[in-house]
């Protein structure tokens, strides 16, 4: 009896396809909504090639304290770029970049923050930009966890993209982050390639460099895929309204509320940070990833709201 138990248990765990998803209200919600729009006959199908999944990057596909990291990139460049410019050392936002004073930089707000994105992106090709990113990837560590940020992946979501996948979604990432930034990793990290990729952008300039056509990053920001311009780069870069969103901030808002205003079945997620011990507890006072206008709506519309401390069993994949 003892081994036939013990055998089904492996069983179970082997066909769960959300095995970091603790059994409960939004686990059930998740694959019953799965079930639901593909069972083929059934009320609430859908035909493969309108499951669009669509998912925010920071803070729901992965971590984004102490501040976005694609920020802590841009600061480090900061720092290598350093020596040729001295008078960054007398010049706001970059003296408080280079002085590691992260209250001195974000009370240059915005205006700072994107010149220093400006900056640090601009003047190079996309190419050697790619190669920047990867460098960085492959030697930072995250200054809580001592572990490269592309490991800082939360392990839920790569189940659940992965899950959507085998039952005929295509997954993007929709996110306010550099588009450019994210498809250096997103395949690798998540199974999302880089034309599943949907963010802000640069201006970029077609160029003839020593007899070879290059595409040239300039220090102009093109669009941005933050609050309301996420349904606008859905509608643009993909096509289709999306039958499955997830966010985690008030950026989110919007893509969120587009997506569920279409027609028959639809999925809105949430992921609520509560978790303090394995990764951070933040929402309505944050500076980073403020979640407060689209939890109070989360609540009264019924979307599923991701409680990270009781909802997931695992947060970050086993250290490689």
């Amino acid at each position: 009896m003892l081994l036939l138990t013990a055998l089904a248990g492996a069983t179970w765990a082997q066909s769960d396809p959300l095995p970091s998803w603790k059994d409960g209200p939004v686990k059930v919600a998740i694959t019953q909504f799965v079930a639901k729009v593909t069972q083929d006959g059934g009320a609430d199908f859908v035909k493969p090639a309108e499951r669009i999944a669509v998912f925010d990057n920071d803070g729901t596909l992965w971590s984004e304290q102490p501040v976005y990291f694609q920020l802590a990139f841009a600061l480090d460049r900061i720092k290598a770029m350093a020596p040729d410019h001295p008078e960054w050392k007398e010049t706001e936002p970059f003296r408080s970049a280079l002085k590691g004073d992260p209250k001195g930089l974000m009370a240059s707000g915005e205006k700072g923050l994107m010149e220093i994105l400006a900056v640090t992106h601009a003047g190079m090709t996309t190419e050697d930009f790619s190669k920047i990113v990867a460098g960085w990837l492959a030697s930072a560590r995250h200054p809580r966890f001592d572990r490269p940020y592309n490991q800082l992946v939360y392990e839920p979501q790569l189940e659940l993209l992965t899950y959507l996948r085998a039952n005929g979604f295509k997954t993007f990432i929709v996110s306010g982050g550099g588009v450019e930034f994210m498809r250096v990793f997103a395949e690798e990290a998540y199974g999302i390639p880089p034309e599943q990729v949907v963010g802000s952008s640069g201006v970029v300039k077609l160029e003839d460099r020593d007899g070879k056509l290059v595409l040239a990053k300039e220090a102009k920001v093109e669009f941005v895929d933050d609050g309301p311009g996420k349904p606008v780069g859905i509608n643009r870069f993909i096509g289709r309204r999306p039958i499955l969103a997830f966010g985690n901030s008030d950026g989110d808002q919007q893509m969120l509320e587009w997506t569920a205003a279409g027609d028959g079945a639809r999925f809105i997620g949430l992921v609520h940070h509560t978790d303090a011990e394995r990764e951070w507890a933040y929402d309505r006072q944050s500076n980073i990833g403020k979640l407060d206008t689209a939890l109070d709506e989360g609540v009264r519309r019924g979307w599923t709201i991701v409680d990270m401390k009781s909802d997931w069993q695992t947060v970050y994949p086993a250290v490689k």
